[in-house]
């Protein structure tokens, strides 16, 4: 006995030491190690929370080989944090603070912590606005602009959505947008352009995610096919040096613009890819910025998940 009690001591002092400092893997495993739970016990909890992870994901996990990236993932690591008693954001917190280390080292790009949180903060405005994540519509076509002002500043940006329902009964879109760091979401405004009205509008400060619910005058039936444009209003934030655009999952052709006012022309531009938050940007191409124009564009003829961007520099 005593030398049971002496071995419990140094789990739990070491899982102290891995919450206090990390890294992630070595956290999870510590806690798991603690709990004397097996994996196949882990994931049975799991599941009694409605979220289905794998054996060898949770393996993976806990050795390092792999990191959570999903939103199943996420969800999954929070719940992990009641399962196994831990401090609430303890084990995202690591999560976040391993990116954000890694992130560091790509100045312009948002970090993993800003995109974690968002996402979650997402999820509480679609649920204020009675929606689900899935809305009921596939992305055809997806044509956005945007405008960058005098200031350097995200101005505004217009989308173009051809869309095609796959449930009966849709006659609405929530548009998300995701201000630069120290926006004022509060202050954006959304405008419907065409075949469509701004409903309800919600926001969270601290993230500068803005929701829009933009309402069709019809209700489509599956497989109908429908058109429509908006436009959201910034300016609410210092210099802007990249836009970025989210894909839940692989749909059709996106086109991305971003035009430049005609006094403050960046000295060159990229596109860029992430196939997920937390994974490293690839595919960075350069761009020939057209003076004439002042804009530069990229054109994806069929999107997967991940992300999309373009990124300038002004000096």
């Amino acid at each position: 006995m005593p030398h049971a009690t002496q071995q419990a001591d140094v789990t739990t002092a070491e899982l102290d030491t891995a919450l206090r400092g990390g890294p992630f893997h070595v956290a999870l495993r510590a806690a798991i190690a603690a709990r004397g739970l097996p994996l196949q016990r882990v994931q049975h909890h799991l599941s009694r929370y409605g979220v289905r992870v794998g054996v060898t994901s949770l393996s993976y996990w806990q050795q390092g080989a792999r990191r959570p990236q999903r939103p199943e993932s996420l969800r999954a690591v929070r719940a992990l944090e009641e399962i196994l008693h831990l401090p609430d954001e303890s084990l995202i917190r690591l999560l976040a603070d391993s990116e954000d280390r890694s992130a560091a080292r790509r100045p312009a790009a948002r970090s993993y912590r800003s995109l974690v949180e968002a996402s979650d903060v997402l999820e509480r405005l679609l649920a204020e606005l009675d929606a689900p994540l899935d809305g009921g519509l596939h992305t055809l076509g997806h044509h956005e602009r945007v405008r960058v002002g005098a200031r350097r500043e995200l101005a505004g940006r217009e989308s173009q959505h051809i869309v095609r329902a796959h449930r009966h009964g849709v006659d609405r879109f929530i548009a998300v947008h995701h201000g630069d760091p120290d926006c004022v979401p509060e202050r954006m405004r959304v405008h419907a352009l065409e075949n469509c009205r701004a409903g309800r509008t919600r926001w969270h400060h601290d993230t500068g995610v803005f929701v829009a619910e933009l309402l069709f005058d019809t209700r489509l039936r599956a497989g109908d096919t429908f058109l429509f444009r908006y436009g959201v209003e910034d300016g609410t934030a210092g210099v802007s040096r990249e836009y970025v655009r989210g894909f839940g999952s692989a749909g059709g052709q996106y086109a991305l613009q971003v035009r430049f006012d005609a006094g403050v022309l960046p000295l060159r531009c990229h596109r860029f890819a992430q196939h997920s938050a937390a994974a490293p940007r690839s595919g960075r191409q350069d761009l020939a910025v057209s003076e004439r124009h002042r804009s530069v564009h990229l054109v994806e003829p069929r999107v997967r998940s991940g992300i999309l961007g373009i990124g300038w520099d002004w000096e």
